[in-house]
């Protein structure tokens, strides 16, 4: 066992490539959720009803099941990218771009199929019924429309970024929040030239800003980006170059819809305590989505940074690397939880134009709750992004498999309906969401330890790509 004994001091070589990696990827993914928060607003302003409300909170996490059913392509795309980029074989690198983007395209067939007629049953499995289910349904049948364009952007950013090119991401991600606000907005209300949608209008926006979001880094590549080119030979199947991908993104697909999956199943959870209850999780998600700002983005630098230096023969800069993008992420994922315990009457004004509702109260409860959890939620993201970037992507997925099936499913089933009072000790954990909640904060820190342990270990230092 190669273990590390001591945490790596931070330096100007590791810092200022991890940061030019990082800050476009963190304006990227503000961008990003933007896009929701924009339709969640018109929900809460414009439309205003629970129901509305109910159906766009369950609507992110089907919009994270879209983006997470390419998970596999975009994870071993950027592993294998970075990791030829680092060893110089820029020929191989592009290779490998090309044969993601293939696998992307393939995989947005089913996929399109599933959104565009499955839908209103995706809605059920969560749970929602009556208004708030059809309404998920009709959202979805839209959204259909573009998801091949989704699996070029997701793809096609995923293998950018291995590259060490965050910037095209950022640009085609602003394009993106910038069309969505626009034509969200105008077909909602009816402003200026745009009929009045209402509740459609919202999809068609989503769906537009994406359709263009994709072509813009199809056409990045198609110039050529950090030594990445289409091409249209490239598409021919190249199987050893799509085993060596898939070899490393299957473990890493698996890892990020297991966990997926497993919020569909919490979720489902909480949609049968009702209307209320789904509403306040689903803004109080939204809201704690800011906190994955930064873990996103320094997750995407570890990840990177890991697999560049790896592929170079330098494994002690790969350690410093990822240490060095937890500490700077970490730092502001605890200011966000800092916003989250204080700040929660703001946002309550912000989406719901009100700070009394029973909504907006349990809301503002909830993010007192999950404030506490944000360093732990730092250790797994950005240490999980290190380990992915560096081929390492079996113990993450068996480090989910704990955290969730033995820690937060039983966790939120015993505590949502029954609360815990823990005698002597003066403490009574709340029934409802609230209770299912703590649960989500435990597991958090159960995978945030398992995952340290792994860092620790090394062994993801010696994985072969």
């Amino acid at each position: 066992m190669n273990s590390v004994t001591h945490p790596p001091n931070l330096n100007r070589d590791t810092l200022r490539p991890m940061l030019s990696l990082a800050l476009p990827v963190l304006a990227e993914q503000l961008l990003g959720v933007l896009v929701g928060f924009v339709d969640m607003a018109l929900a809460g302003h414009v439309l205003k009803t629970d129901a509305h409300i109910a159906a766009m909170g369950s609507l992110a996490y089907l919009m994270w099941l879209l983006f997470t059913l390419f998970a596999a392509v975009a994870i071993g795309a950027t592993a294998v990218v970075a990791r030829l980029t680092g060893g110089g074989m820029r020929t191989e690198a592009a290779r490998a771009s090309n044969q993601a983007l293939l696998l992307g395209v393939l995989l947005a067939i089913p996929i399109t199929v599933l959104y565009g007629f499955g839908g209103t049953s995706l809605a059920a499995v969560l749970q929602l019924e009556g208004e708030a289910a059809s309404l998920a349904g009709r959202y979805l049948f839209i959204i259909a429309f573009s998801v091949p364009l989704v699996a070029m952007q997701r793809v096609g950013i995923a293998s950018l970024r291995g590259a060490g090119d965050t910037v095209s991401g950022f640009v085609a991600m602003t394009t993106v929040n910038i069309l969505n606000a626009l034509i969200s907005y105008g077909l909602v209300t009816g402003w200026g030239p745009f009929p009045n949608l209402g509740w459609d209008g919202l999809a068609i926006g989503t769906a537009t800003s994406h359709i263009v979001g994709g072509v813009i880094i199809i056409a990045c590549l198609v110039v050529g980006r950090a030594g990445l080119k289409f091409q249209w030979r490239g598409l021919r199947p190249n199987m050893a170059m799509i085993r060596r991908l898939l070899r490393i993104g299957i473990p890493g697909g698996i890892d990020a819809l297991a966990i997926l999956m497993c919020h569909l199943w919490y979720l489902s959870i909480i949609n049968a305590l009702g209307t209320t209850a789904a509403a306040s999780h689903g803004l109080g998600i939204r809201i704690e989505s800011l906190a994955y700002l930064p873990g996103t983005a320094f997750q995407v630098a570890a990840a990177t940074l890991a697999g560049q230096l790896l592929g170079a023969g330098e494994p002690q800069r790969a350690r410093r690397a990822v240490w060095t993008a937890l500490i700077c992420g970490g730092v502001v994922m605890c200011v966000a939880g800092a916003l989250f315990a204080f700040g929660g009457q703001w946002f309550m004004l912000l989406f719901l134009g009100t700070n009394g509702t029973d909504i907006a109260v349990m809301t503002r409860q909830l993010l007192k709750i999950v404030a506490v959890s944000m360093p732990a939620l730092a250790i797994t993201m950005i240490l999980t992004g290190g380990l992915r970037g560096a081929g390492d992507t079996r113990w993450p997925l068996a480090i989910t498999f704990i955290g969730y099936l033995l820690v937060r499913i039983p966790g939120a089933y015993f505590l949502a309906w029954n609360g815990l009072t823990i005698p002597g000790l003066d403490i009574t954990v709340p029934a409802g969401v609230h209770g299912a909640w703590i649960a989500m904060v435990v597991d958090t820190f159960v995978r945030a330890s398992l995952v340290l342990a792994r860092y620790w270990h090394g062994g993801w230092t010696r994985i072969q790509v």
